[in-house]
């Protein structure tokens, strides 16, 4: 299938439409699109949503109005069905397409390769970070999570093999034997990441995976599983491939993860209870519990493994059927308990506390007087987000950008839901942007909050590291959120603040300051996930049909009525 990033970009001419009724335009236009959009190749996922919709979803926003009045265009609008008769000027007013890729795009290719890994001569990763100034600690393995932003930078450069490698070696390791102080994890875990250790004086290799046993804390990964299903589907979007993920070997270790995630105990919640530093933030922050970024990233590769499990046997079928009624649960739970928007918070505010019965409207017990004072001034009248968890008598209210993300590009955020999303970003970007993208979380804990919640962490200080800094690896997710939403204008400016300042900096891990204005102060330069998340951001932002990989259309079938009210 023809892509938009592979055919007469300048067929165009870059021409500004002054005249939408100019016959030279749109017949410039009609063969733009005639020779982008090919008539769609038979669907690559089993089951999956149709990607005819998304086609044109994906074209409409590479050719975007640059008007004060963008228009936000509906996925699941049927005026899209056919591109190729939208003759509209509601469509766009200007075509807006690079001639040349940015300067920085062939260095952060050195810079990502430089960073490969071989084991007994095949490339099956990439380290964290290639700074060796200081001490290396973990910097030099390979982690699941790092990795993803690598491979999706592989994939769009039609770099397969070492995506394929990476996705056996890590199942490989996933069967192995994993005991720590004397207890044995579940063999659904897949490892954190892992080392290839070079025996002193021989040629032989090895494989050292870790499983938490060395981690921050001894936490195990509840995130690599997930990363690990997501990414499988990706590599499946991008090669057409499905004989991997048929395997007995894959479709084993994917029912070994679900396993692990779907099994039965004594929550009555659908979302995980997780501990702390068990995903990105792998310091204790405050989110043990249900944290946002695992429910969406759970979302995610329920979604995920639906498209890639095999259902032509009765354990098959059964697994399938728990993968539905989770699915269901989980996005009714989220999109209720979790939303937050002026009026929700409205109504937590007056919330009456110690209610009983079914009847019940403050579910969680939550007390009114919980309410942190910055939440008041943060919330725009026009806006709302996913809080960072919720639990008995407890809502934490910052937000989380990963997790945010997650559930656009998963559709756990309703159509309605996404846009204000973005329209929280565009109104609090100062604080949520700021001078380098993206804050990992907002606000910081600060004094009494920071010593008792982090345990006096002097790494995740306030607006450092975990609490409150600027992730740049965090900008593939803003631009694809961006990008889903007909939102690109938001993508453009972070990527054009990125580009002032990551080749600059040396690529660093993360950003300090309430606006991101410093390097960390323990940042490690050469931070392969930085690298990574730009060339995906540029990427994809110079084509959007790589979006395909990592999100999905809205599944009527798992869309129960959000109760909730519009934002103002």
């Amino acid at each position: 299938m023809a892509t938009i990033g592979d055919v007469g970009r300048d067929d165009l001419d870059f021409i500004e439409l002054t005249d939408l009724d100019s016959g030279l335009f749109w017949q410039k236009f009609d063969h733009y699109i005639t020779s982008s959009i090919a008539t769609p190749t038979a669907n690559m996922d089993r089951n999956d949503d149709s990607t005819s919709s998304m086609d044109a979803v994906y074209f409409s926003t590479v050719v975007r109005s640059r008007s004060s009045n963008l228009s936000r265009i509906d996925e699941n609008s049927s005026d899209q069905a056919d591109p190729l008769l939208q003759h509209n000027t509601a469509l766009l007013t200007t075509v807006s397409l690079p001639l040349d890729p940015h300067p920085m795009i062939s260095q952060a290719w050195e810079s990502l390769r430089n960073s490969i890994v071989h084991f007994r001569g095949v490339p099956v990763g990439t380290i964290a970070a290639l700074d060796d100034s200081d001490e290396k600690l973990n910097y030099d393995q390979v982690f699941v999570r790092d990795f993803v932003p690598s491979a999706l930078a592989f994939l769009m450069n039609k770099e397969h093999a070492i995506v394929k490698k990476f996705l056996k070696m890590t199942l490989r390791l996933q069967k192995r034997k994993k005991i720590i102080d004397r207890f044995q994890l579940s063999p659904g875990v897949m490892p954190a990441s892992f080392k290839v250790k070079h025996e002193a004086g021989k040629k032989h290799e090895s494989m050292v995976p870790d499983f938490g046993g060395t981690a921050i804390g001894r936490v195990a990964p509840v995130d690599s599983g997930f990363w690990w299903i997501i990414l499988l589907r990706a590599y499946t979007k991008s090669t057409g491939d499905k004989s991997l993920a048929d395997t007995d070997e894959f479709q084993e270790g994917m029912r070994l993860i679900l396993d692990l995630c779907l099994s039965e105990g004594f929550d009555t919640f659908p979302t995980l209870l997780c501990t702390d530093g068990c995903c990105m933030i792998d310091r204790r922050m405050g989110l043990y519990g249900y944290p946002i970024e695992i429910q969406a990233l759970f979302y995610m590769a329920l979604r995920c493994a639906k498209n890639l499990l095999k259902n032509d046997d009765k354990q098959g079928k059964e697994l399938m059927e728990k993968i539905e009624l989770r699915l269901k649960a989980l996005s009714y739970h989220m999109r209720n308990y979790y939303w937050l928007d002026l009026k929700q918070l409205n109504d937590v505010y007056r919330y009456k506390t110690e209610e009983y019965s079914h009847t019940a409207v403050n579910k969680f017990n939550v007390m009114p007087d919980s309410l942190p004072d910055w939440i008041f001034g943060f919330m725009p009248h026009r806006g709302g987000y996913f809080i960072g968890n919720v639990s008995p008598a407890r809502m934490d209210f910052r937000w989380f950008c990963l997790g945010n993300c997650i559930a656009i590009l998963s559709c756990l955020a309703t159509t309605e839901q996404s846009n204000a999303i973005m329209d929280l970003i565009e109104s609090r970007w100062d604080v949520l942007i700021g001078e380098m993208p993206a804050k990992i979380c907002y606000p910081a804990l600060e004094n009494h909050d920071w010593r008792i919640i982090t345990g006096c962490d002097p790494k995740n200080t306030r607006w450092s590291y975990h609490n409150g800094g600027s992730w740049p690896v965090l900008l593939w997710l803003l631009t694809a959120a961006s990008i889903k939403t007909g939102r690109r204008h938001i993508a453009k400016r972070a990527l054009d603040i990125a580009e002032t300042r990551l080749l600059k900096d040396n690529w660093p891990e993360y950003y300090d300051g309430k606006h991101g204005r410093f390097i960390g102060k323990q940042a490690r330069k050469l931070q392969t996930w930085s690298v990574a998340g730009y060339l995906v951001a540029r990427k994809m932002f110079d084509d959007p049909s790589h979006l395909r990989m990592v999100a999905f259309e809205e599944d009527k079938h798992l869309s129960p009525q959000h109760r909730r009210s519009k934002s103002l």
